[in-house]
């Protein structure tokens, strides 16, 4: 209950009429945060107590803020304070707000966003990606939060966010929470926006390029390097030696102005000499003043598509943003797919295609990259050569003149050689067509996500690196979350989720258990299992402790994790991993303890006893245990059709390890330890569960 009354004597009267207590607010279109001004009385006990400090308030008003009235309502109690509200993002567009409230929501910054407008569904699922859950159940003797109730008032506030295209912003704060668990808003503000002129846009974007330009980007016939030179330290020496070396079984060309010999190449002095139909690729390294006329060349020669590795445009500076405007405006008017400038270059290992100024050359796999960064290309592409998890495509957006990120991300949407997307974001540049991308790309594949500038120090290097503007980095959370794309924070985690995905069958469940051959192993990775609440550490079936009781030492953990307690012999390991991942109850295995037995029968056979001593026969035995392992973890995965991720430190540290080298054979990733691979479970989980394929 509550009244808008205009004089200090009203106040009293209405705030007898409602009952005490009750709280007081100046009220006025020319200040919004009242709180913050000392304009709020609460907790009102009486007429006169109202009376004094109503003109208390009206005090602290500037006669330039005038006029005011003041808002007397019921006082509501809860110990809990929730915020709701909306927000039109300028690059991602309308988004509803939840978050812990009241005075503290700053402080606290647990917020979470969706994409309006917001469905029934929706809203429960933005409910439960506040991270402090426990504040929304039974809390210090008061009921849990209502959440039908809320989200009812986030569907109401993105209903009205979208039916008034004049609001730029709706703040509920604080919602409190009675006791009985049902809510109350006690304060609200809404702000209303200049609506802008809208104009027609270009859009240089997928909408434009068909999947014949695509083909001849990732799988040309035919590839001319233009500007190939004789210096080993050039880029028009290192593209072209990548192209001839890695086997690409196309045609290759190459155009120098003095018309040299490069890596038994001869090269043409221009593109003018190439006959039409032999190129559908050029992949460009001369110096920016150059490409107009080449891009004009290439569209004589019916070349399809150009990789631009040249700086010097948005990079540099105004003049050189002109420029990329240019070229990129030059090329579309062409039919010219153009992707860079100031790119790393490509990789597409379904046609042993490596155009790229530097290396690696990842293995053949299902993970295709994209990066508005080249050096993460790099990155991703070494951990496919350190894991023998494979890549099969890989691109360098670089300043993205013509298409970026959300073309590519549409591309492998459809793509029959990518299983999985792993990508890189710095900028959000468009907003919307990002947004669109994504949720087009993650309904059809996992999409895994690192992006830089995620806070304000983070933004100011992206910015600088590439003159993108960092968008709210919670927004983006709300896009990835809205669309089951998985965001992580870093490169490393980044590999282990999209290699999860590539090479482990989805679980179908949370339930997870822990087979560890030294204790403190299963500990820790426990840890992570618990603090990240996503996966469930199971608490074992009668059934399956008695049958590993049959297996083991009396000793043994009797719990998840098991822990052998030294009573694994080459059949026993073998023997639990099937008796745990075929009980029905299990969704998933984490085995830590392979590649011991080989680490020291790799001192064995490096010390100088070898062979003799029996050494030869001991080493053997402890390696094929190993190979052992890993090849029973992986068969039996493929027989239940659950994951089960193999963990060692040997990884890294050794990653000749036999049972490293078995694992890494099997298809599998191995994880460089326990607490690395249940965060990797977790976020497979995750996406599992968005798409409905597990419990």
């Amino acid at each position: 209950m509550e009244h808008e009354v205009s004089t200090v004597n009203e106040v009293a009267e209405v705030a007898s009429s409602i009952g005490f207590p009750v709280a007081i607010k100046i009220c006025s279109d020319l200040i919004s945060h009242k709180t913050e001004r000392g304009l709020v009385a609460l907790n009102i006990q009486n007429a006169t107590e109202a009376e004094n400090l109503a003109s208390s308030l009206l005090a602290k008003i500037g006669d330039d803020e005038l006029p005011v009235t003041f808002l007397v309502a019921k006082m509501e109690f809860g110990r809990r304070e929730l915020i709701v509200g909306s927000v039109r993002d300028h690059q991602f567009g309308d988004f509803v707000m939840l978050g812990l409230g009241g005075v503290f929501a700053e402080l606290l910054s647990d917020t979470v966003f969706a994409p309006a407008p917001l469905t029934d569904s929706q809203a429960h699922q933005l409910i439960s990606r506040l991270k402090n859950q426990s504040v929304l159940d039974v809390f210090r003797g008061e009921s849990a939060v209502d959440r039908n109730q809320l989200a009812e008032t986030l569907v109401a506030v993105s209903s009205a966010h979208i039916a008034h295209h004049e609001i730029g912003s709706i703040d509920i704060n604080p919602l409190i929470v009675r006791p009985d668990g049902s809510l109350v808003a006690v304060d609200a503000l809404i702000e209303n926006i200049e609506l802008p002129v809208r104009h027609n846009d270009q859009f240089l974007g997928d909408h434009y390029f068909s999947d014949e330009h695509f083909r001849s980007l990732f799988s040309p016939k035919g590839v001319v390097v233009v500007g190939a030179s004789t210096h080993p330290g050039k880029f028009g020496f290192v593209s072209l030696h990548n192209i001839l070396t890695c086997g690409y079984k196309g045609k290759v060309f190459a155009t120098n102005l003095d018309g040299a010999n490069v890596l038994g190449i001869d090269c043409f002095k221009s593109l003018d000499e190439i006959r039409v139909g032999e190129v559908d690729l050029a992949f460009v390294c001369t110096p920016a003043s150059t490409n107009p006329e080449i891009v004009d060349a290439c569209a004589r020669k019916k070349i399809n598509a150009i990789y631009l590795t040249s700086a010097g445009y948005a990079d540099a500076d105004d003049d050189g943003l002109k420029s990329q405007i240019a070229l990129a405006e030059q090329a579309r008017s062409l039919n010219i797919l153009l992707v860079g400038p100031n790119g790393q270059g490509l990789v597409s290992r379904p046609d042993e295609l490596c155009a790229q100024i530097v290396g690696p050359y990842p293995p053949a796999g299902e993970i295709s990259v994209v990066s508005q960064s080249g050096n993460f290309v790099s990155s991703f592409m070494n951990y496919a050569r350190q894991t023998n998890v494979g890549i099969a495509r890989a691109v360098s957006a670089g300043n993205a003149a013509q298409i970026g990120v959300p073309e590519f991300f549409n591309y492998f949407a459809e793509d029959q050689e990518t299983k999985v997307v792993l990508a890189y974001i710095e900028g959000a540049g468009d907003g919307r067509a990002l947004s669109s991308s994504i949720h087009r790309l993650a309904a059809k594949k996992p999409l895994v996500i690192v992006k830089g500038g995620a806070t304000a120090l983070g933004a100011k290097a992206a910015s600088s690196h590439t003159g993108a503007l960092a968008s709210d980095d919670r927004i983006f959370d709300g896009v990835c979350a809205s669309a089951g794309a998985v965001r992580v924070s870093d490169v490393e985690r980044a590999f282990d989720v999209a290699a999860t995905f590539a090479t482990q069958p989805l679980p179908n469940g949370n339930n997870v258990v822990v087979l560890t051959t030294i204790g403190g192993w299963g500990v820790v990775t426990s840890d992570v299992i618990h603090d990240e609440n996503v996966l469930s550490l199971i608490q074992l079936p009668h059934r399956l402790e008695q049958k590993i009781s049959r297996l083991l030492p009396h000793r043994w953990s009797k719990n998840n994790p098991i822990d052998c307690a030294g009573g694994e012999t080459r059949e026993t390991v073998a023997e639990i991993m099937r008796c745990v991942i075929e009980d029905e109850s299990v969704d998933a295995m984490i085995f830590l303890g392979i590649g011991i037995q080989s680490n020291q029968a790799r001192m064995m056979r490096d010390g100088d006893r070898y062979p003799n001593f029996e050494l030869d026969r001991i080493v053997k035995y402890h390696e094929r245990q190993d190979v052992m392992y890993a090849q029973v973890a992986a068969q039996l995965s493929a027989e239940t059709r659950k994951p089960i991720l193999v963990a060692t430190e040997l990884a890294v540290a050794d990653p000749n390890n036999p049972g490293v080298k078995a694992v890494r054979e099997s298809g599998r990733l191995c994880y460089a330890s326990g607490q690395r691979a249940a965060r990797a479970l977790s976020n497979v989980y995750r996406y599992a569960k968005w798409q409905g394929l597990a419990r």
